[in-house]
């Protein structure tokens, strides 16, 4: 490894946290998780890792600027240090140093251990090999809230919007057979972490009734009103339905209640092709409605009056 004051960029007469300081800059900047598409950039990051592991330690620190070890943590010269024969170059946490590990610092930026291993598994002579092992940057709070969806959500653009509690709001994508409190994941857009790394937001679905329209599994099913002349006499209701307008076809003599199926026109499936719209018929009786109604039973009951 090159000059771990140079790897750095810091000199000689560096205080302790100006070399801290150089580390967490450095560290930011060539994470493997922030630089996927640079496959220098691991590299890069082992080499400040290393270098921080000699000059963050003020022990190893000193040692090296003795000359005791060279610029990979391996001393220069036989056993130096008074029969030691580690010459005072200890693992992390010993007495020869003041507890200091670079994981730390690295955990505490990203959530997980460092991008490369301590000095476990140093021999006698110095050997030692930094174990390699991937950080995981420290993620912000995820977002848990509700998502009310409507079946014109589904079948218009397959997206509905969601307002976060920090006021965005966000145009949420509907999976295909979204289910009745199924939870979309949206990466990324939770709270950010002191790194800057954000958690994401947990949108749990909620059908919502809308315009009499609401959702039964891939069934949409909607309240249909009906003129009692039409019910009566039967005939054509013009209907709006999420998918556009239809001439729904009303039998004589129809009930109130009565539930009239269209295939194919409710939500897709997970699989293939759509749930039903079913049309429940609802009886209407205006004003001439209950006049005539009334002049017809008035007339009933003077009729069997003995």
């Amino acid at each position: 490894m090159r000059d771990p004051y140079a790897v750095l960029g810091v000199s000689k007469t560096a205080t302790a946290g100006e070399i801290k300081s150089a580390f967490r800059t450095l560290a930011k900047k060539y994470h493997p998780d922030a630089n996927k598409d640079d496959p220098k950039a691991k590299e890069r990051f082992s080499e400040i890792s290393s270098a921080y592991e000699i000059l963050g330690d003020e022990s190893k620190r000193k040692q090296f600027d003795r000359g005791e070890i060279d610029s990979d943590g391996r001393e220069t010269h036989g056993f130096g240090g008074g029969g030691d024969p580690f010459g005072g170059f200890r693992q992390r946490g010993g007495s020869g140093g003041a507890g200091f590990d670079p994981e730390d610092i690295l955990k505490t930026m990203f959530g997980g251990g460092s991008a490369r291993g301590g000095f476990g598994g140093a021999d006698p002579f110095g050997s030692a090999r930094p174990r390699q092992r991937q950080a995981q940057p420290q993620k912000g709070k995820d977002i848990e809230v509700s998502l009310p969806v409507t079946a014109s959500d589904i079948l218009n653009d397959g997206k509905a919007k969601l307002k976060l509690p920090d006021g965005r709001t966000v145009a949420v994508t509907i999976p295909v057979g979204v289910e009745n409190g199924q939870v979309i994941r949206l990466k990324g857009q939770g709270h950010a972490s002191p790194t800057g790394h954000r958690g994401d937001i947990l949108a749990k679905v909620a059908f919502k009734t809308e315009n009499g329209v609401r959702i039964e599994g891939p069934h949409v099913v909607m309240d249909v009103d009906v003129p009692l002349s039409t019910a009566v006499m039967g005939g054509k209701v013009a209907v709006a339905t999420p998918q556009g307008k239809i001439a729904l076809k009303v039998a004589p003599w129809s009930n109130s209640g009565t539930a009239m199926r269209l295939k194919g026109r409710g939500l897709p499936k997970k699989a293939n092709g759509n749930g039903d719209l079913i049309a429940i018929l609802r009886i209407l009786i205006d004003d001439n409605d209950r006049t005539a109604l009334e002049t017809i039973f008035d007339r009933r009951n003077e009729t069997v009056e003995p």
